[in-house]
């Protein structure tokens, strides 16, 4: 079991491909070296940004395995190792624990939800969390799942030992303070939504896991930073910025655009994997203006 305690700002970082959609596994490595330098506590490797719901088991198990030689120990790994089977969630959970990864990190299988029963998703989390050698993250996003976790069944699948935490990246505050309220002080609660980062830090959220973070790592972390100091001007007004910044990069263009981002600030500039699609030429001066006005050097002192 790993020690390492679950917080601060991880960035849900992608999967490059190269032009025939291919795993571009060096270029994986040069960005996760480029991140090192930063003051992010830590990745999370096959995520949504990460398309992991493309990628094969194999190909899944070749991302991680390059991402573990590339992150060093002072920065928190969670590996992607959700699946609509409890026991293929269960088994790459497992392995991920075998190679040296922090967490696993399971999103809440969903295709087959409406004959699930009430105990369906306490089952699943709980075998996983059996079977994993490592920490399993509950990974809750029910834009993506249609599953909205109610507080009280994420309590209750923290219940169990080797259940460490939860990404919630639904939004929702109060949901968000409930849990706090209702899970274990050392379950670690992050938010997944970035235009709702101070608010999640003043209901007790541990931290956040963003896709934003991979481009404005240094916004990202001045907020953390400022709201733990005590200075909530501070992080208000930088707030501000990271919820207009995810209007653009999340709300209007998702995935294709945080990649066309990094690419216009010096990491790789791949596309991603069909079927989604490269965002139009004119988008991407749009995304650099963004970015910009969100990082600019003229922050609230």
């Amino acid at each position: 079991m790993t020690e390492r305690e679950l917080g601060g700002i991880i960035a849900a970082i992608p999967t490059p491909f190269d032009a025939n959609e291919d795993l571009a596994l060096d270029a994986l490595t040069s960005d996760i070296r480029r991140w090192n330098a930063t003051r992010l506590d830590g990745y999370t490797v096959l995520g949504t940004t990460g398309e992991f719901v493309s990628l094969t088991t194999d190909e899944k198990k070749r991302v991680i395995e390059r991402a573990r030689d590339a992150i060093p120990e002072d920065k928190t790994m969670l590996a992607g190792t959700g699946e609509e089977s409890t026991r293929e969630a269960a088994e790459l959970s497992r392995w991920a624990g075998e190679i040296g990864c922090d967490y696993a990190i399971v999103v809440t299988p969903h295709y087959t939800r409406m004959a699930f029963s009430d105990d369906s998703l306490p089952q699943h989390f709980n075998r996983v969390a059996d079977a994993s050698s490592i920490p399993v993250v509950i990974y809750h996003i029910p834009a993506c799942t249609g599953i909205d976790l109610a507080p009280e069944t994420v309590a209750e699948i923290a219940e169990h030992p080797n259940i460490a935490g939860i990404k919630d990246s639904s939004g929702n505050v109060y949901a968000l303070r409930q849990m706090r309220h209702l899970c274990p002080k050392e379950f670690s609660v992050l938010t997944g939504a970035a235009h709702v980062l101070h608010a999640a830090l003043t209901v007790g959220a541990d931290g956040a896991i963003l896709a934003e973070a991979c481009s404005a790592y240094d916004l990202c972390t001045d907020l953390a930073d400022a709201f733990a100091a005590g200075e909530l001007e501070r992080s208000r007004a930088l707030q501000a910025r990271l919820a207009a910044f995810n209007r653009i990069l999340i709300g209007k263009y998702g995935i294709p655009g945080v990649k066309a981002l990094l690419g216009r600030t010096g990491f790789y500039d791949g596309p991603c994997r069909s079927p989604l699609t490269s965002v139009p030429a004119e988008a991407v001066a749009e995304l650099v203006a963004a970015f910009e006005a969100a990082t600019s050097e003229t922050l609230p002192s």
